[in-house]
């Protein structure tokens, strides 16, 4: 007696019934657009690696990269005109800002003595004034910062960027957020980093710097070969599992198991900074005194050995508040702006500073695009001490390949308060982001319940005033 030929349920559902069982199973897999997907740039890039440096609480612009002139003539006279209701409708006369601004560098660029060592790199930035956010609440305009949708279940850019362009690495995940020993995540959690309704393995995965395990229970547990063996034996069972299934999700699934056992060799090296030569660990700032700046520099420092290595996308955010503790929104100075600003400065100034110059003197720079940014800016107004929440009009700066540098780019009005010179969105920044690395953010999109997603939604142009 010859046996029958086993089925795979997706070969029985296409040869029954005429094959009206395949045409529903058409219709639910279309939901996911799993299949038909290949990895890879729409047009030749300018850069190769994202490093996303995230100021949570809402950096001052008119403190650091915006000067106002007319704030320190008027400082103490009502705000003129319309205002928005604030986050705590709190809102005070004009405030001065403490902090003189100077041109910087040949091009001249004004940079406040807030960031002293980010200012001697003033020609190597491209500085846009003119950003708005759709929400002056720290959980809502983080997600939409992240995801373009103030809530939550939408991918995180950088997922969106691994979707688009795959991994340049298969030992490292292609999108990694760096955060310290001891530190809590922003405002918003691991719902930032999510890769939403995209398969699972464009998820970010989560690196403590500073620790001897970066990702939990990255190191082998047993010393021998018994893990290999067994992985062989589940690599075998998973190889013929797929065979009959065919399925994009279970092919998925395989793929993070395989990444995550080539990671247990891979990152245990590259988080290892102690070989890094003495004069780059000064350079960034892990000999300061502070911990909370040699925290971020130890960030920093392990965002470039990442992007070396061919990380697509990595995310440092600032975690400790001004007195050194862990925090979720850590610029959010609403009460005393003058002494906690500075100290929130002083955290992240020479670390950034420190990364800029690093990747250029290892010829990274021009494949590599720096962003810097908050949620969203302050109010020219004051809040007792402090200044409120400001979405309306706010700086962000981008630094590396193909972009003009030294220059500020759009403007807010006289206080800055409104972007009013070439407002930009945060559709807009991502639409940049992406064609600098070669991705053309109307046709990077993800089928999911019945519509195409994509990261900018319907909205988003190129901001090519800022394009070398």
């Amino acid at each position: 007696m010859h046996s029958l030929p086993s089925l795979s349920r997706r070969e029985m559902l296409r040869r029954c019934s005429l094959g009206f069982g395949s045409l529903a199973l058409a219709g639910l897999t279309s939901q996911k657009a799993f299949a038909g997907h290949s990895p890879a740039p729409h047009f030749t890039p300018k850069v190769k690696n994202v490093i996303f440096c995230f100021m949570p609480g809402g950096v001052s612009h008119v403190d650091s990269f915006d000067p106002k002139p007319e704030l320190t003539k008027r400082a103490g006279q009502p705000m003129p005109g319309k205002t928005e209701k604030t986050q705590f409708d709190s809102k005070g006369n004009l405030m001065a800002s403490p902090w003189e601004f100077k041109p910087r560098g040949r091009s001249g660029l004004p940079v406040s003595e807030l960031f002293p060592a980010i200012a001697e790199c003033a020609d190597e930035l491209t500085v846009i004034r003119s950003m708005t956010s759709p929400s002056n609440e720290h959980t809502q305009a983080s997600y939409a910062l992240h995801t373009c949708f103030p809530f939550a279940g939408h991918p995180s850019a950088g997922a969106w960027v691994h979707y688009g362009l795959g991994a340049d690495n298969r030992d490292l995940p292609g999108f990694v957020v760096v955060r310290p020993t001891g530190a809590r995540l922003p405002n918003g959690g691991v719902g930032l980093f999510s890769n939403g309704f995209l398969p699972g393995e464009h998820q970010a995965s989560l690196f403590t710097s500073g620790s001897p395990e970066p990702v939990p229970a990255i190191r082998p547990a047993d010393a021998g070969g018994i893990q290999s063996l067994k992985l062989d034996a589940i690599r075998a069972l998973d190889g013929g599992f797929l065979r009959q299934a065919s399925d994009a999700q279970v092919e998925a699934a395989i793929q993070s198991y395989e990444t995550a056992s080539r990671m247990q060799m891979a990152v245990p090296e590259v988080c290892e900074i102690r070989g890094e030569s003495e004069a780059t660990k000064k350079l960034y700032g892990l000999d300061s005194p502070h911990p909370s700046t040699a925290a971020y520099a130890a960030q920093c420092l392990l965002a470039r050995r990442l992007v070396e290595r061919g990380v697509r996308f990595v995310e440092v955010p600032s975690c400790f508040g001004p007195k050194g503790a862990p925090d979720v929104q850590p610029w959010d100075q609403h009460g005393n702006i003058k002494a906690e600003h500075p100290l929130m400065a002083r955290q992240v100034d020479q670390p950034i500073a420190g990364l800029l110059k690093d990747l250029k003197a290892r010829g990274l720079f021009e494949e590599t695009l720096v962003v810097c940014a908050g949620e969203f800016g302050r109010t020219p107004f004051a809040q007792g001490n402090g200044r409120d929440h400001n979405p309306l009009g706010f700086s962000v700066w981008m630094a590396g390949g193909g972009l003009k540098h030294g220059i500020a780019y759009g403007g807010t009005d006289e206080f800055g308060y409104r972007a009013v010179e070439n407002p930009c969105t945060i559709f807009d920044l991502w639409a940049t982001i992406l064609h600098l690395l070669g991705l053309d953010h109307e046709k990077l999109t993800y089928r999911f319940g019945g519509r195409d997603f994509r990261l900018t939604d319907v909205h988003g142009e190129v901001i090519k005033g800022v394009l070398a």
